[in-house]
């Protein structure tokens, strides 16, 4: 089966519905490089830079890099619905899962860990700064997202796939729901029906409960 290392509220959430998606085995291993314990040991194994979500295929190979993740699955179960049939929407949907992955998901790890990208010694008003200034750039970054892929309703369609899932988690952080609530209100909206469409609710209430 697979094996998904991942922590509650954390982006292993996307890829945690997308094997229920699949319809294939898989277990889930507690693990984040925040909690030391034999979690974090056995994901260090497997992935030297102790990232969540890490996933370890049947077969022993091991996927890193949730839009990756996502993508590998969605090619190697097309029946999942993860990407899209069509060529042309297929290369759509892969074109945003690599935006929010480069764009979105790169700003809030600016934000969680500013110290990584300031100089040895750098005070808290300058981490302060930097993510004062980089929550202003992702929140642009979202808007600039809702208005280049429009929702048919869902981004992949009459149903959701793999780009509404990593839409609908990685907005989840840094505020980006509430001012897109304000600044794209019709994001939001869609962000809303992702998150209360059938083949998604279950597993994002248990990670963000109520």
């Amino acid at each position: 089966m697979y094996t998904l290392y991942g922590a509650q509220g954390a982006g292993s959430a996307m890829v945690e519905i997308a094997l229920q998606w699949t319809g294939r085995a898989y277990e889930i291993v507690p693990a984040a490089s925040w909690e030391p314990g034999p979690g974090l040991d056995a994901l260090c194994r497997a992935n030297p830079l102790a990232q969540i979500p890490t996933l370890v295929r049947p077969d022993g190979g091991v996927l890193t890099e949730s839009a990756a993740i996502l993508i590998a699955l969605g090619l190697e179960h097309p029946a999942s619905g993860l990407l899209p049939e069509g060529p042309a929407e297929r290369a759509l949907a892969i074109r945003g899962l690599v935006w929010v992955a480069a764009n979105c998901y790169a700003a809030i790890g600016v934000i969680d860990y500013p110290e990584r990208w300031l100089p040895a010694g750098a005070d808290e008003a300058a981490r302060e700064a930097l993510r004062a200034g980089t929550r202003a750039r992702l929140y642009g970054l979202w808007e600039q997202f809702a208005d280049t892929f429009p929702a048919r309703p869902f981004l992949g369609g009459e149903q959701p796939d793999a780009l509404d899932l990593m839409a609908c988690v990685v907005s989840k952080w840094s505020g980006a729901r509430a001012h897109l609530a304000r600044a794209r209100p019709a994001f939001s909206e869609l962000l809303g029906r992702i998150d209360r469409h059938p083949k998604v609710a279950e597993i994002l209430e248990r990670h963000w409960p109520g």
